[in-house]
């Protein structure tokens, strides 16, 4: 998680450089965990209009079928329109972003949020990162802090609904553990930027303040994210098939503090990486939803924590 950017936003636009990872926006003199924005700046609309200027160069060749079509962008994040493999078109939409995004703050440690009322709304991409609509949530179906940094929204609308008024599909999970080594995007639909780079390898633990998640993806260096990436859906380059949810990276060095997560091994073994960013696996997920994309945390296989 990281804290809201207003000096290394400004320094983004300035030099082209990657400054801080991301998190969800609250104060703005406030740390807080994961990489979310502080939006209505002048910095945010110049790096918004900056950034999408140049995905050609930042995706690169190698991975062109990757595009912004079912991302969305959130007031301080971003997120994706997801589908489980065995979800059906009339079944109500679901949108994946991290849980240090929530409009209800930061869930404790320990905290699962499930079926709470909401009415949040999404700005909805085409491929080209152009906002074509507007989805609604009906409530939060899923959101927590521990273990992972995750929440989903039941949405208003069917994914056949969303096909009919704008032609864009939901990304799907993929139900396979991402491997070390794979071509992996961070697609923002906050900034309309794509991150392209490799999964590095994964931290048994990464601990970030009071948060502890596991079995986080860590990324090779070419993905360095910025605030308002948090919740961005991390999907195999080669498949699209999502693979996890962006939502941190160490920023100054420091160990274990909020912006500065570090890793800590099966033997307790901590180890600091600055300026390398993490993800939460999402393979899992499917597990957890049944019939007519109903949360089910008993389900068979189903591993997220429980209220």
């Amino acid at each position: 998680m990281r804290k809201p950017l207003a000096a290394a936003l400004f320094a983004l636009v300035i030099t082209g450089a990657g400054a801080a990872p991301a998190t969800a926006a609250q104060d703005a003199a406030a740390a807080s965990p994961g990489k979310s924005a502080q939006s209505g700046s002048a910095v945010t609309d110049v790096v918004d209009s900056t950034t999408s200027l140049v995905n050609g160069v930042l995706a690169g060749p190698s991975v062109q079928a990757v595009n912004f079509a079912g991302t969305v962008s959130l007031s301080n994040c971003s997120g994706s329109v997801v589908r489980m493999p065995d979800s059906e078109d009339n079944d109500p939409a679901l949108v994946m972003t991290n849980g240090h995004c929530l409009e209800t703050g930061f869930p404790a440690p320990g905290q699962v949020i499930v079926d709470r009322a909401s009415t949040r709304t999404f700005g909805l991409l085409n491929s080209s990162g152009t906002r074509v609509g507007t989805l609604r949530a009906s409530k939060i179906a899923y959101g927590t802090m521990t273990d992972t940094d995750m929440a989903v929204y039941q949405l208003t609308t069917t994914y056949a609904q969303i096909k009919s008024a704008y032609g864009i599909d939901a990304l799907v999970y993929d139900t396979t553990r991402p491997a070390a080594g794979k071509a992996i995007s961070v697609v923002s639909g906050y900034w309309k930027r794509i991150y392209s780079c490799s999964v590095d390898g994964f931290a048994h633990r990464l601990k970030e303040g009071d948060w502890t998640w596991k079995d986080s993806i860590r990324y090779t260096s070419a993905c360095n994210t910025i605030g308002g990436t948090s919740g961005s859906p991390v999907v195999d380059s080669a498949t699209n098939k999502v693979v996890g949810v962006n939502n941190t990276g160490n920023e100054d060095g420091q160990r274990c503090t909020v912006n500065n997560p570090c890793e800590v091994d099966a033997n307790g073994t901590v180890t600091v990486r600055r300026g390398i960013n993490y993800a939460q696996q999402t393979w899992h997920v499917p597990a957890c939803f049944g019939v007519d994309n109903k949360l089910d945390l008993s389900a068979e296989g189903c591993v997220l924590p429980r209220p």
